[in-house]
This record gives structure tokens, C-alpha cells and sequence, in this order.
């Protein structure tokens, strides 16, 4: 029997770690700082299965939906350096606590949106609250635990992301499927699921005060305020630039290519700069190392390819396929069950294969999926769908996991806070552009599709009906049923609808193959570019500031 005694949570190192056993309430440190970090993600997904929803009762545009994503994902990923650092200088429990009241409050706010531009801008709050929440949370974790239990640790972590992206949209059925439960409360059909926020953010902040440890960077560097400016507005003027072609259908127009021409120079500004800085929150320098960059990339395609799909599949099930919004959101629990089985074993098959081994099956996985949904029909069998969703999230469990494992493996314990930021900061960007550049596409391609169709409408649908039509399925179906109303043959209305219906489904398709050809990019840079690494208990661990070098003397050959 091992006569050492268990950690004093005070008795700490100077790197803010709780010695070579770890904290000795880790597990229950993890369960709240999953809880945590599941409100931050689930609102993502749970979003998505409202779309359809919210465009009817907005009136939104699809470049608005888009924006609604997109604005909440933008300023996440943009703070989450920033947040970082402040979790290094104040203590990463302060920070938690304060991101998550941030959070819920904004929720609570975006509830009550009255239209699509007040949902945008709270959702942008949001933003500001949840950017405090994902690096913080994957920081204490590698702080409170000891090397070789954090690779399960993080794969719980990952696990739970994997989750809480699969089960938002089963919850967010759940509460569309019964609007009158909040509508006398809200006055609309869907702002339960940004009010379902604000009792879970409170169980979480009250859990945190309880059993968190505060832990904090005893050197810690300053902010970084004018990296942070110029990271927000090239990032935003490059999303802006690629979502504002779904408007002008013309992605060579000078209003498209100048702000995401500009966007890219701000962006290629800001790294360099940060790459010369002496306080720099961004460590450009961790690139150099060759099996985090690799890592890096692989998560941030896959959440590419993954932000996508998840903004087209909730119209193809409930416009295309009829689904109700319970039935569209149950779909995806077969994601949620594959992300997770693969995410808390894919450290033990690491341990067996090697992360490159395991990290090539997943993105050859999630190509597979992705393939398949390129092939998709309004008529192809559910049972098939699901299989396919299953695959997509047995696949990413497998990359998602080993590659966090990796990455905060090799930074140093010190720079915990910003160091996990740079990761989850590349991986939001990799999910904005995911669903600007395959929500535009899907809107600019359906427009091209479904305008020879809407060209038949009776003559008196008035052209700025045909307009509002070509700009999404939602659009279409509006139109049409108004065409109906005013006595428009069915048998037209039918010939009409399922013109549309083929348009969005090129048009998916389309975008299925691009995701797919992104992901098979990863994993081809996975295959030859990641070195050959030893499990996570064998993973060095630097020393503060100490960067690691470009090939790290860790190879199992």
C-alpha cells in the first residue's frame, strides 16, 4: 500500500500543478468542468435544429442565419487567447465563473429577440462569455491532473464536446416540439433553447465555487490589446467578405474580395506581429513544433467539414425529409453514441497503435461519412442516414481526442491558460469559415438551381416573391404556399416543390463533397506529416517558455 499521502490542494508548484499524482479531487473537478464546458458547446448545435424555425418567424435571410452562427463563433474564437491569458493573471476559477455569468445572461436576453439582427448581436455576447469557458476548462484540466492520466482526462473532455454537438439538436427537438410550454413566456417558438441556458449555467457556476480549485500563472504575461483588435477585425472582415457572396451570388464581386482580401492581410499582420512579441498571448512559435501543427490542422479541418454539414443537415431533415423538429434532433443521437465509444478508448488505442495510426483511421472515417452524404436522396432509408451519422462521430471521436492529447502535452504547465487558447482559437476559425464558406456556397448554389423553376410561378406572385424565394428552401416553400393561397394549380405547386426540393439537394451534395475533399486534405497531412509519438505518459513536458523543438526527440523508432 503506497504511503503517500494525498495532495494538499494548496501545496502547489511553482508551474501551478498539484504534483505527479495530481489534485486529489480531479475526477470531480472534471465532471464540473464538463458540465461547464457542455452548455458552451451544446448552444452551437442546439441552434442549429432551430434554424428552419427561426428564418420563418424572423424573416431572417440565410446570410442572417449564418451570421447568427457565425457572430457567437467569431468573437469566441477571437477572445479565447485573451481569456487565457486573464485565467494565467487572475486565477482560471475567476474567469470561469465570469464567462459563464456572461453567458447566461445573454441567453436569457437572446430569448426575447424581436429580430434577426437583436439575436445577432446577443449571440455575439454570448460569444464574449463562452470564449472564457473552453480554454480554461481544458487548462485546469492539464493543471489538476498528472501526465498519464490526461489523455483519458481530455478524452472525457473531448467525449463530452462530441456529445454536447450530437445531443443539442435531440434537446433543441425537444423544446421546438413543444413551443407552447415557452412561447406565452418568450412570444416565439424558439427561445427555449438559448433559455434552457440559464438553469444549467447555474448549477455550473455554483458547482465551480464548490469544488474548482483556483490555479493561476505566477508569471504571467500581459494582454495583448492591439493583437486582440486586429485578430477581431481581420477575422470578421474575412467572414464578412465570404458570407456577404451569398447576397451578391457573385463570389468575384469587389464588395466580396476586398474585405476578405483585407481580412487576410490584417490576420497575416497580426501573426507576424505576434510572432515578434515579447507578451504575445498568441504563441505563433508553437507551431514550429511539428506534431502540434499537424494535430492542429487535423482538428481544425475536421470542425470545418463538421460546422458545415451541421448548418445543411437540419433543412434537409425537417424541409426536405418532413421531419418534425423532435424527430430531426433524434437523428443525430447516432453521432452523439459514436463520438461517445471512440473519444474515452481512443487513449488506450493510441497506447496500442500510436496516435498517427489512430488519428488516420478517424479522419479516414469521417471521409467515409461525408462521402456517403454526397450520394444522399430525399428518399434514401433513415436506418441509412443514421449509420452514416454514426460513422461521422465514431470518426471524430478518434481525432479529436488524441490531437488535444498531444497538443497540451507539450506545452508547458505555465502557459496552460493561453497555450490551450491558441488550439481552440484555430479550431473556432476552422468552424466559422466551416459554415460561411459551406453556408454561402449552399445558398449561392441553390439560388442558381431553383430560379428556372420559380421563373414558372403564376404571374401573380410579384417578382420580390420569386426574389425571396431564391434565397433559401425556407424562401421557396413561403413563396409556393403563398402561390397556393391565391389558387395556383396543386399539381403545379407540387411539380414547383419538388424542383426546389432537387435544387437543395444538388446543392447539399455540393457542399458534402467539399467537406469531404477537406477532411481527406487532414488526413493525408496526418499520414505524412505527424511524427511518431510515445503515449501520453511518456510525452515530455517542457519547461516554461521553453519551446519545443520542430521535431520533438520523442520517436518510437
Amino acid at each position: 500500500m503506497s504511503t503517500t499521502r494525498p495532495m494538499d490542494p494548496s501545496a502547489r508548484d511553482s508551474h501551478g500543478a498539484f504534483g505527479t499524482e495530481g489534485h486529489p479531487r480531479r475526477w470531480a473537478i472534471l465532471a464540473v468542468l464538463v458540465v461547464s464546458l457542455l452548455v458552451v458547446v451544446l448552444d452551437n448545435t442546439i441552434l442549429n435544429i432551430a434554424l428552419p424555425t427561426i428564418q420563418r418567424e424572423l424573416d431572417a435571410s440565410q446570410s442572417e442565419l449564418i451570421w447568427a452562427i457565425d457572430a457567437y463563433v467569431l468573437v469566441f474564437a477571437a477572445l479565447l487567447f485573451s481569456w487565457g491569458v486573464m485565467g494565467d493573471r487572475i486565477g482560471r476559477k475567476k474567469v470561469l465563473i465570469i464567462g459563464l455569468t456572461i453567458f447566461g445572461v445573454a441567453s436569457a436576453i437572446a430569448a426575447f429577440s424581436a429580430s434577426s439582427g437583436m439575436l445577432i448581436g446577443m449571440r455575439a455576447v454570448m460569444g464574449v462569455g463562452g470564449a472564457a469557458v473552453l480554454p480554461t476548462t481544458l487548462a485546469i484540466i492539464t493543471v489538476v491532473f498528472p501526465p498519464h492520466e490526461r489523455g483519458k482526462a481530455i478524452g472525457a473532455w473531448a467525449a463530452a464536446v462530441g456529445a454536447a454537438v450530437a445531443l443539442g439538436p435531440v434537446l433543441g427537438g425537444i423544446l421546438l416540439q413543444h413551443p407552447s410550454w415557452f412561447e406565452w413566456l418568450l412570444g416565439n417558438m424558439w427561445g427555449a433553447v438559448f433559455l434552457i441556458n440559464v438553469p444549467i449555467v447555474i448549477i455550473g457556476v455554483i458547482a465551480i465555487a464548490r469544488v474548482v480549485p483556483e490555479t493561476k500563472n505566477p508569471q504571467p504575461r500581459a494582454l495583448d490589446i492591439p493583437g486582440l483588435l486586429l485578430s477581431v477585425t481581420g477575422l470578421g472582415l474575412l467572414i464578412y467578405g465570404i458570407i456577404h457572396a451569398s447576397e451578391t451570388r457573385d463570389w468575384l464581386a469587389p464588395s466580396v474580395l476586398i474585405p476578405a482580401f483585407v481580412g487576410i492581410a490584417l490576420i497575416a499582420l497580426f501573426l507576424w506581429i505576434e510572432s515578434r512579441s515579447d507578451h504575445a498571448s498568441f504563441d505563433v512559435a508553437l507551431f514550429k513544433n511539428r506534431g502540434y501543427a499537424v494535430s492542429l490542422a487535423a482538428i481544425s479541418l475536421s470542425f470545418f467539414a463538421l460546422t458545415g454539414i451541421m448548418f445543411m443537415l437540419p433543412f434537409y431533415l425537417q424541409i426536405l425529409r418532413g421531419f418534425d423538429p423532435l424527430s430531426a434532433g433524434l437523428s443525430f443521437i447516432p453521432f452523439a453514441v459514436g463520438q461517445i465509444i471512440a473519444a474515452p478508448r481512443s487513449a488506450t488505442m493510441v497506447n496500442r497503435f500510436g496516435y498517427r495510426a489512430v488519428m488516420s483511421f478517424g479522419l479516414g472515417a469521417v471521409a467515409v461519412a461525408l462521402g456517403a452524404l454526397s450520394f444522399i436522396q430525399i428518399d434514401t432509408p433513415i436506418w441509412l442516414i443514421l449509420t452514416v451519422f454514426f460513422i461521422f462521430g465514431f470518426g471524430l471521436g478518434n481525432v479529436i481526442a488524441p490531437a488535444s492529447t498531444v497538443m497540451q502535452n507539450v506545452l508547458p504547465l505555465a502557459r496552460a491558460g493561453a497555450g490551450s487558447a491558441v488550439q481552440n482559437t484555430v479550431r473556432q476559425v476552422g468552424g466559422a469559415l466551416g459554415v460561411a464558406v459551406i453556408g454561402t456556397i449552399l445558398a449561392t448554389r441553390y439560388a442558381q438551381n431553383v430560379e428556372p423553376f420559380l421563373a414558372n410561378l403564376p404571374a401573380e406572385i410579384s417578382d420580390r416573391a420569386k426574389d425571396l424565394g431564391s434565397e433559401s428552401i425556407i424562401g421557396t416553400v413561403s413563396v409556393l404556399d403563398q402561390a397556393a393561397e391565391r389558387g395556383a394549380p396543386a399539381s403545379i405547386i407540387d411539380q414547383l416543390q419538388s424542383g426546389a426540393f432537387e435544387a437543395f439537394l444538388n446543392a447539399s451534395q455540393i457542399t458534402s463533397m467539399i467537406s469531404t475533399a477537406v477532411v481527406l486534405i487532414a488526413f493525408f497531412i496526418v499520414l505524412i506529416g505527424l511524427p511518431k509519438i510515445y503515449p501520453p505518459q511518456k510525452i515530455k513536458i517542457e519547461e516554461p517558455n521553453q519551446v519545443p523543438d520542430p521535431e520533438p526527440n520523442n520517436s518510437e523508432n
